[in-house]
């Protein structure tokens, strides 16, 4: 995720310094707002930025109660809310992200770590990766258009 960042800031750095600093914020909302939109709509409907499916939540084991259910089929219905993914404009553009507790819980599953299911138990289990956060090619392609057109309007 970071090398396509990297690419994208390296491609339009400079096409970005020709546009004024009113113009260039709104053209950072702009894209923030479209990215964010992209990107929640990706994590409800379960899949990486590649377009692959999320693996699947492993069975809870219960005592007491019917085996092997799992307690709700979508995962990050409340962490993809603006609550918790929480967009910030930046002098230099925007971020998009998980702070605080949300973060940790995302980091987890971003890069499939190690964690404890629950404070009370004494052992780490290994989630399965499930990228939150990353560029499709669509998002490229709309960033380049939101640019592009924003440079254009410019030399009007």
């Amino acid at each position: 995720m970071s090398d396509d960042v990297q690419q994208i800031k390296v491609a339009l750095a400079a096409l970005l310094n020709n546009i004024s600093k009113p113009r260039r914020r709104l053209l950072y909302q702009q894209i923030g707002r479209e990215l964010a939109r992209n990107q929640r709509l990706r994590i409800k409907a379960q899949q990486n930025p590649d377009g692959s499916p999320y693996e699947p939540r492993k069975p809870r084991k219960q005592f007491g109660k019917k085996k092997g259910r799992i307690k709700r089929q979508l995962m990050f219905r409340k962490l993809v809310t603006p609550a918790h993914m929480k967009l910030r404009y930046q002098e230099e553009g925007i971020s998009l992200g998980f702070y605080g507790g949300d973060a940790a819980i995302a980091a987890v599953h971003q890069y499939g770590l190690y964690s404890k299911p629950s404070e009370y138990k004494n052992f780490k289990v290994k989630y399965a990766q499930r990228e939150l956060l990353g560029f499709t090619e669509e998002d490229i392609e709309m960033i380049e258009r939101f640019v592009l057109k924003a440079i254009a309007d410019g030399a009007l």
